[in-house]
């Protein structure tokens, strides 16, 4: 499923539906392959936008955790946003998270599923095999439980990624201040429903990491789904988004 990419000024997103803004954040490697399923069953009920972040866009000093939320915070003034339920994935949940810490007001709820902000295994700070196609497709095999979802089409964006030498200084950028803007002791100022999704599986932002959201996360649910890894609504989206209407239907109108 193709969706047309439209521009606001300086900004790209994708959009789909009617209803209360639903806006998707992806994570380090994302593209909107990752959200199809998501975005194909919630236009029905929503406004479904998934803003395309400037992971490589931004200068080195504002390539952070903190530059790409205030590229949010300018997207979401643009559209004229309001009562938002944000959704991010990894380094999308880290962004989404610094953001509503930033702007409560505008936010109604929101989900996490392998979010960073307070620990993660990554690719690592540096890609020592940049050019070993059979290294990158290992690491990006270990982002799922069924390695057979890392198809050769999202294997071959990564590793494009990271042999293009400025994209992967860029990478290294984001992954870097993703460990070091840890909320850990800001997470209790959030007073909004969230909803914690995760797998089981996941190797990246392990289900410990999840326990810890929950128990700082004051007004937070946690979810679990077995046998799955990283990206949830990727590699069982049926489930994902079954956990996601239910709590989206509770915090409606």
């Amino acid at each position: 499923m193709e969706y047309e990419i439209k521009q606001l000024g300086k900004f790209k997103f994708v959009e789909e539906g009617e209803g209360e803004p639903l806006v998707l954040l992806h994570g380090l490697f994302g593209a909107l392959s990752n959200f199809k399923d998501l975005v194909q069953f919630f236009k029905q009920s929503h406004r479904v936008i998934i803003p395309m972040l400037p992971l490589f866009e931004l200068d080195l000093l504002h390539t952070s955790v903190s530059g790409l939320a205030k590229f949010v915070a300018k997207f979401i003034e643009a559209k004229g946003l309001n009562n938002v339920h944000l959704l991010g994935n990894s380094l999308g949940g880290h962004v989404g998270l610094v953001y509503t810490l930033n702007k409560q007001e505008k936010v109604k709820t929101i989900t996490l599923t392998g979010s960073s902000g307070l620990f993660e295994n990554g690719m690592g700070e540096t890609y020592p095999k940049r050019g070993d196609y059979d290294y990158i497709r290992k690491k990006t095999e270990l982002t799922f439980y069924d390695p057979k979802v890392a198809s050769k089409e999202l294997v071959d964006e990564v590793y494009g990624i990271v042999n293009n030498r400025l994209k992967a200084l860029k990478i290294i950028a984001l992954a870097r201040s993703a460990i070091k803007h840890n909320l850990g002791d800001e997470l209790k100022d959030i007073h909004i429903p969230v909803c914690l999704i995760w797998g089981r599986n996941d190797t990246i932002t392990p289900p410990m990491v999840a326990e810890e959201f929950q128990s700082l996360l004051p007004t937070s649910e946690l979810h679990w789904i077995d046998k799955c890894g990283h990206a949830p609504m990727m590699e069982v989206p049926t489930e994902f988004n079954a956990i996601l209407q239910d709590f989206l239907s509770r915090h409606l109108g």
